[in-house]
């Protein structure tokens, strides 16, 4: 018999990973982080509990009762410690009933003023077919300020909906960014305040208070702030019937009058005596100006809404020209709103440094 070696086993060339399944790796990896999030991110409790000044005489005198009944062994007494602790379980299951199937809408209102009461309307709608929700509390809650408005609903009934508004007078301009709301009930027994919170995110525009003031007479003219005088021009109004020249456009011929005179009669247009106004507004900061320069400013942008609302009240064009380089039109057909909440968005900037020489 011959004797012959076994032949040495083939290794195995490594085979690269193909891009398709790193990219099935990535995957799995990001969806991973995003579960991981989602857990972190429900640590907060769906529900938080607070006792009221009522519930906590009700637990101090539910410990003292039971303290009492495992000293002296009464029957009596543990027949009424059961009592308060089931009050305790009723009193949680029904603050929880009421809570449940609640959806909030918040109505902003289409413009809001520094200084001037607004309403945002708050309705509740109870999506619960047959149990209604008892003293429900509804808390607007907004970024960064305390949330001090509330409102109230008695009784919300099955498959309905409650609306209720709150006044608010904002002290300052800018955008007022709405979070979402803080639900709470303290039925049935008013021992603790039940409340859940709840997303909803809505922003209003705080235009900046504008004071009434009286403008002065304007001498006439298209300069900044004057008023031109009446007389031809290519305006929207008619100045007045004239007969047709050669060669003149035939669009404004008046032809009934044409025809009762037996000749051509155009209609001559007036020219626009709307003044047009050119106001200006610094928002560079200059260097080392520091807190100061915040009070002056606020104060530039009240003069300026204040102008802007008493020449379109007059029927003015008006024109901002800020030195950042933006500039905002309005005049009374489109209203005053659009440099409104350009002036209530407005903030200042830095004056950047000067530019240095190529040769340095």
């Amino acid at each position: 018999m011959s004797s012959e070696k076994p032949a040495p086993p083939k290794r195995k060339t490594p085979v690269k990973q193909p891009a398709e399944s790193l990219r099935k790796a990535t995957h799995e990896a990001s969806r991973a982080s995003l579960l991981v999030s989602g857990l972190l991110s429900r640590k907060k409790p769906p529900r938080k509990l607070k006792f009221t000044r009522e519930g906590k005489f009700f637990v101090g005198i539910t410990l003292g009762v039971g303290f009492a009944a495992i000293n002296t062994g009464n029957n009596l007494l543990y027949l009424l410690l059961g009592l308060l602790l089931a009050l305790i379980v009723v009193s949680g299951l029904m603050s929880e009933l009421s809570l449940r199937d609640l959806s909030v809408v918040r109505r902003l209102p289409a413009r809001a003023q520094v200084g001037r009461p607004h309403l945002v309307e708050i309705e509740v709608f109870n999506h619960k077919g047959r149990v209604p929700s008892y003293a429900i509390e509804v808390e607007d809650l907004r970024h960064g300020q305390p949330a001090d408005k509330r409102c109230f609903f008695l009784k919300i009934s099955p498959n309905s909906a409650q609306v209720a508004a709150y006044r608010r007078t904002p002290q300052k301009r800018g955008r007022d960014r709405h979070v979402g709301f803080r639900i709470a009930t303290r039925f049935p027994f008013g021992l603790f305040e039940k409340s859940r919170e709840v997303p909803a995110e809505g922003d209003l525009v705080i235009y900046p208070a504008a004071d009434p003031i009286k403008l002065g007479a304007a001498p006439p003219g298209r300069d900044s702030g004057g008023e031109s005088a009446f007389g031809r021009g290519y305006g929207e109004d008619h100045f007045g019937l004239r007969s047709v020249r050669d060669g003149e456009d035939l669009r404004d011929v008046h032809w009934r009058k044409s025809a009762s005179t037996g000749h051509l009669v155009r209609r001559e247009r007036a020219r626009d005596a709307h003044p047009e106004v050119t106001l200006r507004l610094d928002v560079k900061k200059p260097r080392g100006s520091g807190d100061d320069f915040g009070p002056g400013f606020e104060r530039r942008i009240r003069e300026v809404s204040s102008r802007v609302v008493a020449h379109i009240k007059r029927g003015d064009r008006v024109t901002l020209r800020v030195t950042s380089g933006d500039v905002v039109r309005a005049d009374k057909n489109t209203g005053s709103d659009a440099i409104l909440r350009y002036l209530a968005l407005v903030d200042s900037i830095d004056e950047g440094p000067e530019l240095k020489s190529a040769a340095e």
